[in-house]
């Protein structure tokens, strides 16, 4: 009787076992809602990259990489570390729901650090201090940016992708686009394509100081 009752209770754990999906399907479906496939695309994609390029970056194969972006292998956390080190972005990136997701990022004043416009520049433009490095995945960029005063003929003009808003805090600045120039004063803002090629320089005696906000590239 008990060795009946053993064989039926197998039975029954078998019924039950074989009508729950593989594991591997119970995780794929536990991380659908999270679009982690379309995440790692996104990154790609926003870096211009190609599977190739990004293999290298992360010692994983371009063929691996694909069955990530197209949700046909489910992602480690190991696979995952690598990822997100290329593109600086931490693990919650993937886990959180971007319908969510809010992000708020502090930069402190005394963690902030003054970096030149060209380390191979002399006279360097301008030195600037970054106002959102703490955030990851930023859809903008904002400096504070400290204009030196120099000749006009040594403007170094630069460009980037996207457009620039430039709010100058105090000084006077001497700001070229193109073939125009414009001055600003204290108070007075500018926005342009930063397409343009463009350069600045302080044409005051005091400190020249402003904050730039850019999308699609840095200044």
């Amino acid at each position: 009787m008990k060795a009946e009752k053993k064989l039926a209770a197998n039975v029954q754990h078998r019924k039950a076992a074989a009508a729950l999906p593989p594991a591997t399907d119970i995780i794929a479906e536990s991380i659908k809602p999270y679009a982690i496939s379309e995440k790692l695309r996104g990154l790609r994609l926003r870096k211009s990259m190609g599977l190739a390029q990004l293999a290298v970056h992360t010692g994983l194969s371009a063929a691996m990489l694909s069955k990530l972006e197209n949700a046909r292998l489910v992602p480690t956390l190991p696979t995952l570390v690598r990822i997100a080190l290329v593109f600086n972005v931490g693990l919650d990136y993937f886990f959180t729901d971007q319908r969510k997701r809010h992000v708020v990022a502090i930069s402190r004043q005394g963690e902030r650090r003054k970096f030149p416009s060209d380390p191979k520049e002399i006279p360097v433009s301008w030195h600037f201090e970054s106002l959102d490095f703490r955030a990851n995945e930023r859809k903008l960029n904002g400096y504070l940016a400290h204009f030196h005063s120099l000749d006009q003929a040594k403007m170094t003009p630069h460009f980037h992708p996207g457009a620039e808003l430039l709010y100058l805090i105090e000084g006077e600045l001497e700001l070229s686009i193109g073939t125009e120039l414009h001055h600003l004063s204290a108070g007075d803002a500018i926005y342009f394509d930063s397409i343009q090629k463009h350069a600045y320089r302080s044409v005051g005696t005091g400190a020249c100081t402003a904050v730039v906000v850019t999308t699609g590239g840095t200044t």
